[in-house]
């Protein structure tokens, strides 16, 4: 359960911050453009698509915690 988590958190941290990255830069970098798919696609997400990827890097950091306290019980 505990390697779980760390994907899961690992993953969505990265997707995340790739996503904060993105939008503070204006698309600039380009690599990062499958951040954009959730926000495309989901209608309610259009116009809020950074604070959206903040939401999955602190969700995803939350994850990685919530790991490492796993394994210390």
């Amino acid at each position: 359960m505990k390697k779980i988590l760390e994907l899961v958190g690992m993953a969505l941290l990265i997707v995340g911050g790739a996503g904060v990255l993105r939008e503070l830069t204006d698309g600039w970098f380009s690599i990062f453009g499958f951040t954009r798919f959730l926000t495309d696609h989901i209608g309610f997400l259009q116009g809020r698509e950074l604070f959206a990827h903040i939401v999955l890097a602190v969700l995803g950091f939350a994850m990685l915690m919530i790991a490492d306290r796993s394994s210390k019980a």
